[in-house]
């Protein structure tokens, strides 16, 4: 018997890099940290995939900073380096499941940070 689960609480790294493709697939990958239970701890980083119609939910509702819980699966992307031929890799959770744990009132409060922030700004 094998099991290969991951469940996550954390807050968004960035904004999701969302791609669409011809068969109307969408992907979207962004990061994720996630804290210790020691707050003095650096947080841990998650890189995210996610896939079809979670994927659109995360392009349309996720933001940096946003609070998120996910469910997914570990994997390991490999490639060759174009530029040395060298072999890399990059672990990444494969999400089946996205959860949006923040309020409306978070995201508003965000959005005029961002907006009284930008504000800050204008020399007058």
């Amino acid at each position: 018997m094998s099991i290969n689960s991951v469940t996550l609480v954390g807050r968004a790294g960035r904004d999701p890099e969302v791609r669409y493709f011809e068969s109307g697939t969408v992907v979207a990958n962004l990061t994720m940290a996630v804290n210790r239970r020691n707050r003095n701890d650096e947080p841990d980083w998650f890189n995210l995939e996610i896939w079809g119609k979670q994927a659109q939910v995360a392009a349309d509702y996720v933001k940096k900073g946003s609070l998120i819980g996910i469910t997914g699966s570990f994997k390991l992307d490999s490639w060759k380096d174009r530029n040395t031929g060298e072999d890399r890799n990059k672990p990444v959770v494969r999400v089946d499941r996205l959860d949006l744990l923040g309020s409306k009132r978070d995201s508003e409060n965000n959005n005029s940070f961002s907006h009284q922030q930008s504000n800050d700004d204008i020399p007058f």
